[in-house]
């Protein structure tokens, strides 16, 4: 099997992990993707959706990202998110709050993202 990836999940705002994962899961675009040490180098557009990143020594870790960019390329995984948060660090009541609000607000533009960036950590929180 080969090197576990060096895997960078980064905000606009911060970085908010790093470390090694034998396998790094995303939504893009195109679906969900799935990439393990030694998969072709790549760049995908990610849709709001929950990140799995499984480390070596065992363990999974869940965030929630909302758009940006993962790159696949030279041992290393670095996903750049418009937001990201870890499952930890999601608060389940405000989640709720905002899907209801958004859910509530007038149509318009920011509408979907709202409801989507909402039932994405709510995702993220319940692991699926």
């Amino acid at each position: 099997m080969a090197d576990p990836y060096e895997v960078h999940l980064v905000a606009t705002d911060r970085e908010v992990w790093s470390g090694q994962a034998t396998l790094v899961s995303f939504e893009t675009h195109d679906g969900e993707l799935g990439v393990m040490p030694g998969h072709s180098p790549l760049l995908a557009m990610l849709k709001d959706g929950p990140v799995l990143i499984r480390q070596p020594e065992g363990g999974d870790l869940h965030a929630a990202v909302h758009t940006g960019f993962a790159v696949v390329d030279a041992g290393k995984v670095i996903i750049l998110a418009e937001s990201a948060e870890m499952a930890e660090e999601i608060d389940v009541k405000q989640a709720e709050a905002l899907l209801e609000e958004a859910k509530a607000s007038e149509e318009g533009d920011g509408k979907a993202a709202a409801i989507a960036r909402a039932e994405t950590r709510l995702r993220v929180v319940n692991k699926g």
